[in-house]
């Protein structure tokens, strides 16, 4: 019952500007009764928290950090309630336009009032931030800020005091924006799966987050799946490169497991939920990325130590500035009073402290963005000290695209005829290898005609069948010829010899050609080879294919590699 009442909500808290005030919202909301866990992602401004729905409410967390000025509201699950603002606000201007305006002073010296009536517009804001953080007994920018404008107030510098409020105002504008972007980077992750689905029974089109489990979906050809769910009707072939990288086709029929944001190129399918939208493995690869950004690195944590006693260091530094001339009665105060406040404000360490977080946010979400997932910010230094990367074939060392590389008919038909068949056949079909086909048949002047072919079949698994010039052809891999019925041995022979990839054979009741496939290696893998050597690491290759075709990937490559040295000389 405990497990039922806990939940994970997430707020966007955009007055969080920099790591320094990570431990300001940990402290403000740790203390608080039926919070569990506290978890910050400074980057994109969002603070997680594991809470007891009995005892604190999303609103009364939101009220909280609210009370510190933090400017926090709840987000649902996959939404973002982070706009970007294309223009700072209208205190930012405000302030900004009397700042300029003051100085006219120069030729209107009652002007110089207007600067003061900047402070007025951006200081409170500050000020409310500087005060939660003294009452949670916490030291940041916010202080420093407070600190550094009553001293030009004192000393009547009003133009000082509002330069460092204007710029202070502009630099959190500047920080959103950069917000903004990384949740759009974190965005374009869970939108890989459709936000609607239609049911099967009453082919309504609903909302993924009100789908329930064991609820039956209908996905039609070219649509995305829309959930994680098992295949209860029908067969088809599912495009998986955007979650496993595999180029080819995976056959899914009754009792086959599917994901959500796959895509099922023909066929059509019932398929029964097994989870919500929330754990699907979209969802869950968002979420890895996420607790992975707030799980610190090594030299996170040393600068977030190291700033514990940094700030103190440079108050009490700024201070004795200031306090020292003035106890051995220097004649004129005044310039080191001054010095002590350039020392307050270029000491300050956002810079240093918000590069780390940053710049590993923005690694592991261009690396999951690119189908590489992080646990943290250890793992990407890790990555130095690494000597040997083995990488996938199908879709990383070669381009997941494919590409005839050999034909053969019989003697009986022409090849013309029969790359008219396969071409105009094929065009009907929305496989990769059909792709190939095709192209393969233009490039020997063969032009597909579809509206010549009767019949047409889709085989997951298989192949392809249709009737053309009175004959019924059969296009696929040895399976097709079982359909067929072929009584060729050597149809069987033939299929198993030379195997480069996968292999297609083209079966009626008797074999007329058989052609063989490649996938090409992809542009810029061996350049990337090439670089991991140069830094003295090693490369491997794995793959489920046969050792011909890992053999014939590796040659290519070493043909490639040769060719461009070639060429450089």
């Amino acid at each position: 019952m405990v497990d039922e009442n806990m939940k994970r909500s997430n707020f966007e808290v955009l007055g969080m500007c920099c790591a320094t005030e990570a431990s300001l919202v940990e402290r403000i909301l740790k203390p608080l009764h039926g919070v569990k866990d506290v978890s910050v992602i400074v980057p994109t401004r969002t603070v997680t928290v594991v809470h007891d729905v009995l005892f604190i409410s999303q609103s009364q967390i939101a009220d909280a950090l609210n009370n510190a000025s933090l400017e926090a509201s709840y987000r649902p699950h996959g939404e973002s309630n982070n706009i970007e603002k294309k223009w700072p606000d209208f205190p930012t201007m405000a302030c900004g336009l009397l700042l300029v305006l003051s100085f006219l002073k120069y030729l209107y010296p009652s002007l110089e009032w207007l600067a003061l009536g900047s402070v007025a517009i951006g200081f409170p804001k500050v000020l409310f931030r500087a005060i939660a953080s003294i009452k949670a007994l916490t030291l940041n920018i916010n202080i420093l800020v407070v600190f550094a404008v009553c001293g030009t107030i004192a000393i009547q510098d009003f133009t000082d005091g509002g330069v460092i409020i204007f710029l202070f105002s502009i630099a959190q504008w500047l920080e959103t924006r950069a917000t903004h972007k990384a949740m759009v980077a974190m965005s374009s992750l869970t939108n890989m799966a459709p936000q609607m689905a239609i049911a099967a029974e009453t082919g309504e089109r609903v909302d993924v987050n009100e789908v329930k489990i064991n609820t039956i979906l209908a996905v039609k050809a070219g649509e995305a799946i829309p959930l994680d769910g098992v295949v209860v009707d029908g067969k088809c072939e599912v495009d998986e490169k955007m979650l496993t990288g595999e180029s080819f086709p995976v056959t899914k029929e009754s009792d086959s497991l599917v994901w959500a944001g796959t895509i099922n190129m023909n066929g059509y399918i019932s398929v029964r939920t097994i989870v919500l939208a929330k754990d699907t493995v979209v969802a869950k690869m968002s979420r890895l990325v996420e607790e992975a950004s707030s799980r610190k690195s090594q030299a996170q944590r040393f600068i977030d130590n190291f700033a514990k006693y940094y700030i103190p260091v440079v108050v009490l530094i700024s201070a004795s500035i200031a306090v020292v001339p003035a106890a051995i009665s220097v004649p004129d105060i005044e310039p080191w009073f001054h010095l002590s406040l350039v020392v307050l404000l270029s000491g300050c360490p956002c810079a240093l402290i918000l590069s780390t977080p940053v710049a590993i946010f923005c690694a592991l979400t261009k690396a999951a963005i690119s189908g590489l997932l992080l646990k943290g910010g250890d793992y990407l230094e890790t990555l130095s000290r690494i000597k040997t990367v083995a990488f996938d074939k199908t879709g990383t060392i070669t381009r997941g695209e494919f590409s005839v590389t050999d034909f053969s008919g019989t003697d009986d038909i022409d090849n013309e005829t029969i790359l008219y068949w396969i071409s105009s056949i094929e065009s009907k079909s929305s496989h990769p290898v059909a792709a190939a086909l095709v192209e393969y048949g233009m490039l020997h002047s063969i032009k597909p005609v579809p509206e010549n072919v009767e019949n047409f079949q889709n085989f997951p698994g298989e192949g392809i069948f249709g009737t053309i010039d009175g004959r019924d052809i059969y296009i696929g891999n040895r399976r097709i010829g079982i359909r067929a019925q072929s009584e060729r041995v050597d149809c069987q022979l033939q299929f198993q010899s030379n195997e480069i990839s996968a292999k297609k054979q083209y079966c009626g009741q008797t074999l007329v050609g058989v052609f063989s496939l490649v996938d090409a290696c992809r542009s810029g893998a061996l350049e990337a080879i090439e670089e991991l050597k140069l830094l003295g690491v090693r490369s491997v290759m794995l793959t489920g294919d046969s050792s011909q075709v890992a053999m014939y990937v590796q040659s290519q490559s070493f043909y490639l590699m040769k060719k461009q040295q070639s060429l450089k000389i």
